[in-house]
């Protein structure tokens, strides 16, 4: 036992009965790690060991009397109208979750939470807060979800959320913005790693679609039940989350107001698209050279002034910025250009305009670039090789031809074939499949060879006991060539030759 508690737990005994019950929580205290200035649960809160629940007690002020090993705190239903900065008197070093919900806060002092470090919950949602001023949430360096839906909130300073790099998830539905919140992920010092915001049932009548091009690539954002204009890039970026089976917008589909059966408006009705189905398509560039590429389902020539963006894996740029020293460009009629290509521009690249029409995940809204030195083209999708390449595969091939036509003479010369020496006696055979040269048969029992009556059969190998004592048949006169004995021991003749027309005769 420590020399603390020994001496806790001996000053309790000498106390009397009346204060062993103290004793007993300070020496679980000290067991437990805390330190042994540990306040009593409140009586209007419930304590139940690392919780506390003060939930629905109709308070107007924190209590300051809680005790400091909490690791979830619940005020929630209660009436605060204030968080200040010395709502505690001692800090919270194990506190993860903070509920404040359902009460009628309209202010947070800055600093607040400097006694929660370690916070990682915080629910601030069905208050009053009207603008989040700057700094609001300093000191929670840890905190990974922020919940503020149900409140007022119509402005949102720069700064708010800076020093919440762990910050994951951010509930804003259900208030009064009137503008996206871009700071979140621009400035400095703010959230790294927020991959869910929802900005559902607000005001928002325009959202920047390039940047959320960007940004959905890392996480949802969640903006249906807002006066959206369904203008061209709005409509474009929708259809595209479609094509994509975002899932923001898959669950949601019935609570955006730009639908499919909503009016484009004449500017993207003009719109005409391509009725072939969409098919993969990959183009090759150099590095240092320029590459064009179409958009997919546009019909060819495109007609000019469209709305279009193309998500690179870079960067996402749009046919309305027009500067003539961009590395990508998107000329008038939806093409992208790459100009001076890099390695890095190597990846997908997805086209997004309007094209009312509605695609299957099966067809391509996307098209690959492969950058290196391929020494390739391509045009229409379609990927042609050059010299190098068409040199590379022809020299391959004449190699193989090269060793097969070796293979086969050293098959031909140096397979062992013995053959028999007269018609009486001796075996006659040959030790495999084999081509033999030899004359007419006709001659080979006359002794006489000629020039012109040259024969090529294929033989199977015979056994060494091969009748040989069978005459031949007119048949193999008439211009088939084998060996006698073999349609009698039951051989089968590979090969056929054609007989001289001069035999024939």
């Amino acid at each position: 036992m420590r020399p603390a508690a020994s001496q806790l737990l001996g000053k309790a005994n000498a106390a009397g009965s009346c204060r062993r019950p103290v004793a007993a929580a300070l020496l679980l205290s000290l067991c437990l790690g805390f330190p042994p200035s540990v306040a009593a649960c409140p009586p209007y809160c419930l304590c139940a060991s690392d919780i506390i629940s003060c939930s629905s007690r109709n308070l107007s002020a924190l209590p300051s009397d809680l005790p400091s090993y909490a690791t979830r705190l619940d005020l929630s239903h209660n009436a605060l109208t204030v968080l200040p900065v010395a709502w505690t008197s001692r800090p919270f070093d194990w506190l993860a979750t903070l509920v404040l919900s359902r009460n009628s806060i309209s202010l947070i002092e800055v600093n607040a939470f400097t006694a929660t470090p370690h916070l990682l919950h915080l629910d601030l949602s069905s208050n009053r807060l009207t603008v989040l001023n700057s700094s609001v949430f300093a000191g929670l360096k840890e905190l990974k979800e922020l919940l503020l839906f149900g409140n007022q909130i119509v402005q949102i300073n720069p700064g708010a959320f800076s020093n919440l790099h762990s910050l994951q998830r951010l509930y804003l539905s259900g208030n009064r913005l009137s503008a996206f919140p871009l700071g979140l992920y621009w400035e400095p010092g703010g959230p790294r790693n927020l991959t869910f915001l929802d900005l559902s049932y607000n005001r928002l009548s325009r959202v920047p679609v390039q940047n959320l091009l960007s940004l959905t690539q890392q996480g949802g954002i969640y903006f249906q039940e807002n006066p959206l204009v369904c203008d061209c890039a709005v409509l474009a970026l929708l259809e595209y989350w479609m094509w994509k089976q975002y899932r923001p917008l898959v669950d949601f589909r019935g609570e955006y107001p730009c639908r499919d059966d909503s009016d484009p408006g004449p500017e993207c009705s003009q719109q005409v698209v391509s009725d072939m189905p969409l098919e993969a398509q990959t183009y090759h560039v150099e590095p240092g050279k320029w590459l064009r590429v179409p958009c997919p389902g546009l019909a060819s020539p495109a007609r000019e002034g469209l709305v279009v963006f193309w998500v690179t894996p870079r960067t996402v740029v749009n046919s309305s910025t027009n500067d003539p020293n961009a590395h990508l460009v998107v000329l008038p009629n939806g093409t992208l250009e790459i100009r001076s290509a890099l390695m890095e521009d190597s990846g997908m690249y997805g086209c997004v305009t309007v094209r009312r029409h509605r695609y299957d995940t099966s067809e391509s809204l996307e098209v690959s670039v492969a950058v290196g030195n391929l020494s390739t083209t391509s045009t229409g999708g379609l990927v042609h090789r050059s010299g190098a390449e068409h040199f590379n595969t022809a020299f391959t091939t004449l190699a193989s031809c090269v060793v097969s036509i070796i293979l086969v003479l050293l098959y031909l010369y140096l397979t062992p074939c013995r053959c028999r020496e007269s018609r009486g006696g001796g075996s006659r055979g040959c030790g495999g499949r084999a081509i033999i040269l030899c004359s007419d048969p006709r001659e080979v029992e006359s002794g006489q060879q000629r020039s012109n009556g040259k024969r090529v059969a294929f033989l199977e190998p015979q056994a060494e006991d091969s009748d040989v004592g069978v005459p031949k048949t007119p048949a193999m006169n008439l211009g088939h060539v084998a060996t006698e004995g073999i349609l009698k021991n039951g051989s089968r003749t590979v090969g056929q030759t054609l007989t001289d027309p001069a035999h024939m005769a």
